[in-house]
């Protein structure tokens, strides 16, 4: 019987051991990946929300501008087809 309790303790010293290596070697590999992943992030040249989001606001004003010079255009073309008879 000791024999067998002997077994079964080194079962389950060695069990507990595999765990505590597979978590040590979960942890490692995510250390890893996220050194990796935060190393090729600064180097993507990617821009910030608050750059985008501000140059989205710009490209709305420029789009309404746009659209109000070709609304102005097109009457000033009426208004000079109107005067040459054209």
């Amino acid at each position: 019987m000791q024999t067998r309790d002997k077994i079964f303790d080194d079962i389950s010293q060695l069990m507990t051991n595999a765990a505590g290596m597979a978590q040590g070697m979960k942890t490692e590999a995510e250390t890893a990946m996220k050194g990796w992943m935060e190393r090729w992030l600064a180097g993507a040249d990617l821009v910030t929300r608050e750059e985008f989001d501000a140059v989205r606001e710009m490209a709305a004003l420029a789009r309404e501008e746009n659209e109000t010079l070709a609304a102005r255009i097109a009457e000033l073309e009426t208004r000079l087809a109107e005067q040459t008879g054209d």
